[in-house]
């Protein structure tokens, strides 16, 4: 039995990971703990900026396309540096947060963050895998997610599970990056986020997380295909709701009554 060639690693050594690989998941677990120090101010570099704003405007749309119904709890997967999670406890006042990511390192931020903050005593902090969530069916009211699902080996079972965690009429929120709209902009975006992004992640050491950035969009399926992965999941609606010219979209779904069994 031949073996496995070894990890590939980028130049300065950081975690480049291979989704072809099968210990892929495990490779992501490092890269994010590999970057989870330097992970809110890089993006807040890379983006220009207007991450500052996607996540906001996506809770916006989240209030429409849910039309009020009050939150009691809501689950934030890969929560990171715990951003969306810090808005959703600030929108929903009487709500719990449960704030989970699979790198204990962005637990730990997370946390470190968050619990001093005038929130901190509506949330609450886990390690959880998106794939095998440690929670009981229907315990969530709503479940959110930035920038996560590229990353994800397998986005069935992952939204298969985010479904099972919600109460019926229970809403999801995926906010991630896509492909732009238009193809001229999409030719100018690419050369900003396939070629400019990984040489500012060289700059600090950190070259393999961002070149594996570009490489995670192409992994991605297109915005009809994604909300015909969520109807097949159970989410009886789904829409999508592009931001700036398409760079990242905002996926709001709305959690189906269960299957029925048949006997």
């Amino acid at each position: 039995m031949t073996a496995a060639p070894p990890a590939r690693r980028a130049e300065d050594g950081s975690p480049y990971p291979d989704r072809s690989r099968p210990d892929f998941e495990r490779q992501v677990r490092r890269m994010f703990t590999h970057i989870a120090e330097r992970y809110e101010w890089f993006d807040h570099v890379a983006s220009l900026g207007n991450d500052y704003l996607w996540r906001p405007r996506a809770l916006w749309d989240l209030d429409r396309f849910r039309a009020g119904r009050p939150v009691a709890r809501a689950l934030d997967l890969g929560c990171g540096t715990g951003e969306l999670a810090r808005l959703v406890t600030r929108r929903h006042a009487a709500a719990r947060v449960v704030a989970t990511d699979f790198t204990a390192a962005m637990v730990a931020h997370a946390a470190r963050v968050l619990r001093p903050s005038g929130e901190g005593a509506r949330l609450s902090f886990a390690r959880a895998n998106a794939l095998r969530l440690p929670f009981a069916d229907a315990s969530f009211d709503l479940v959110t997610n930035a920038f996560v699902v590229r990353n994800l080996a397998d986005l069935d079972v992952a939204f298969r599970e985010m479904r099972r965690v919600l109460r019926p009429g229970g809403s999801l929120l995926i906010l991630e990056i896509t492909e732009p709209l238009s193809p001229r902009f999409g030719a100018v975006f690419h050369a900003y986020f396939d070629r400019v992004v990984p040489w500012l992640g060289a700059a600090v050491a950190s070259e393999g997380p961002y070149r594996y950035l570009p490489e995670s969009l192409q992994s991605l399926p297109p915005r009809a295909q994604l909300l015909a992965k969520l109807k097949s999941a159970g989410f009886s609606r789904a829409e999508a709701r592009p931001q700036s010219r398409g760079i990242v979209t905002a996926f709001l779904a709305e959690a189906g009554a269960p299957a029925t069994q048949s006997r």
